[in-house]
């Protein structure tokens, strides 16, 4: 946590705005079974239960969006709103939940595929006043995207491509 990184990031932005926009993009592919997902440096898997036709070798696509939220409570909040805003943290720790309904995958009459009561607890250890970190919160809830991205519809375009292996009749 380096407060003065941050102030050096904000009066970087302040001059060049440009440099402070990005366009993340995750690929994926499928990879013994499982889906191989890749931005950058990193790669990681993702699976469905048995029960939806995976292998479960790997956390589901809901644990990520969920893992993203509770992780974006705890470095968000450390690495950047406690620094920024001056506030002493010590740990900081989250859970995110949501209720499924594993028959809407299936497309089961009367079951929605949607999750639902979306929740993430947050637990922050410090000897700042409650007010402070009550300050510490409420910049999290403007500011946190991936809570703003869960909270705020969001336009999503989706579109399907069609290839045709080698050789394949077209019709």
């Amino acid at each position: 946590m380096n407060p003065e990184v941050i102030s050096a990031t904000i009066d970087r932005f302040s001059i060049e705005p440009e440099a402070a926009r990005s366009a993340p993009a995750v690929a994926a592919r499928v990879v013994d079974g499982r889906a191989e997902l890749s931005v950058g440096s990193f790669t990681w898997y993702a699976d469905l239960p048995a029960a939806l036709g995976g292998t479960n070798a790997a956390p589901s696509p809901t644990a990520y969006l969920l893992g993203a939220l509770a992780g974006c409570a705890v470095a968000f909040l450390r690495d950047t709103l406690a620094p920024q805003l001056g506030v002493r943290v010590d740990d900081v720790s989250a859970v995110a939940r949501c209720t499924a309904d594993a028959r809407g995958l299936l497309g089961m009459d009367g079951a929605m595929p949607d999750l639902g009561d979306v929740e993430v607890e947050i637990t922050v250890v410090s000897s700042e006043p409650k007010s402070r970190i009550d300050a510490l919160y409420q910049a999290w809830l403007e500011r946190c995207p991936i809570y703003l991205a869960l909270l705020n519809p969001n336009s999503i375009a989706a579109s399907l491509t069609l290839e045709q292996p080698a050789g394949a009749a077209v019709g």
